[in-house]
């Protein structure tokens, strides 16, 4: 995989553009809003241009900004900043952005300018302790002063089980953040690199459910998954065995084969036609598949589970690669 610099704001505009609708329960989350995910969203221009010194003019790009539009009509306009860590000059761009959002919406009436500002955000995918828990953007003008509030979002500190119950699916692509301090143990040591594999099977199975269900799109699953990969081939570029690890689940290595499907299908298959052989011929091909999963370190557990082969016969398979 070619590795990308601008790996994270692909990753965040990839899923805005495709998949646009997996922004809700993340407003939901940050502004305590109450969306139902049918409400109609409007994304506005990306590309502002900003009046500099000696007429030079700077151009400024925003991560999202847009309009959600609920059931009854009433429009709010958000503006959402994604950084992988903090840094002082953020709260001076997101005042950047902010007045400019505004003044694209603005209208005179009367010789009065009004500018509406959007409820902004940050999403910091790394944090330390010194990274704040909100900011705030404070205006001193001839008529008085006001200021506004800007969350932060801190991506580290949701689990998969906050991720998963709150449907922020968003965050799915830069969850290994929370790994990433990790990464050198991961990639000496087979069984704490298993159980990072494992929370990406754990994620792949529930992408799975939900899209059996019709909660999210086969789109959506595969933008979620490719855009994981794409996160994890900069962030974990060092690491070789984590990449692939990872990526491997991601891509539908070990999930895509419905094993359990193609067992079926082999009986209802070999039923129909009186030949044994055509189960025989699909229950090897499932062992091949085992044999895979053994070959990529996966537990033998899993492999059960998955395969829906008897253990007994999944010991003799890994005995068989020199596994056991």
């Amino acid at each position: 995989m070619k590795i990308s610099k601008t790996a994270y704001d692909d990753a965040f505009r990839t899923l805005l553009n495709d998949c646009s609708e997996l922004i809700i329960p993340v407003v939901n989350e940050v502004f305590g809003e109450n969306y139902t995910g049918k409400e109609k969203i409007i994304f506005g221009i990306n590309e502002h241009f900003l009046s500099q010194e000696e007429d030079n003019v700077k151009k400024v790009i925003t991560d999202s900004s847009f309009v959600i539009i609920s059931s009854d009509g009433i429009q709010k306009r958000y503006h959402i900043e994604c950084q992988s860590t903090a840094d002082n000059s953020m709260l001076v761009r997101i005042f950047e952005y902010d007045a400019q959002i505004a003044l694209d919406s603005g209208n005179i009436v009367d010789n009065v300018l009004t500018v509406t500002f959007p409820n902004s955000a940050v999403i910091f995918l790394r944090h330390s302790g010194k990274t704040p828990n909100e900011m705030r953007i404070r205006m001193i003008t001839p008529g008085g002063s006001t200021e506004y509030l800007v969350p932060v979002v801190k991506v580290q500190k949701y689990n998969l089980e906050e991720i998963f119950s709150k449907r922020l699916l968003f965050f799915i692509p830069f969850y290994i953040f929370s790994h990433e301090k990790q990464f050198p143990e991961y990639e000496g040591n087979e069984v704490k690199l298993q159980k990072l594999c494992e929370e990406y099977i754990y994620i792949r199975t529930k992408l799975n459910d939900l899209q059996k269900v019709g909660e999210v799109s086969e789109l959506t699953k595969s933008a979620v998954c490719v855009t994981t990969n794409h996160v994890l081939a900069l962030i974990a570029q060092k690491y070789q065995r984590v990449q692939e690890g990872v990526e491997n689940v991601m891509r539908g290595k070990i999930l895509d084969y419905e094993a359990k499907t193609i067992r079926n299908k082999a009986i209802a298959e070999g039923k129909a036609e009186g030949r044994a052989e055509g189960i025989a011929e699909m229950k090897a091909q499932i062992e091949e598949r085992a044999k895979d999963m053994l070959r990529d370190k996966m537990t033998l557990p899993l492999v059960e589970k998955y395969t829906h082969i008897p253990m007994p016969r999944i010991e003799e398979l890994a005995r068989g690669l020199g596994l056991l």
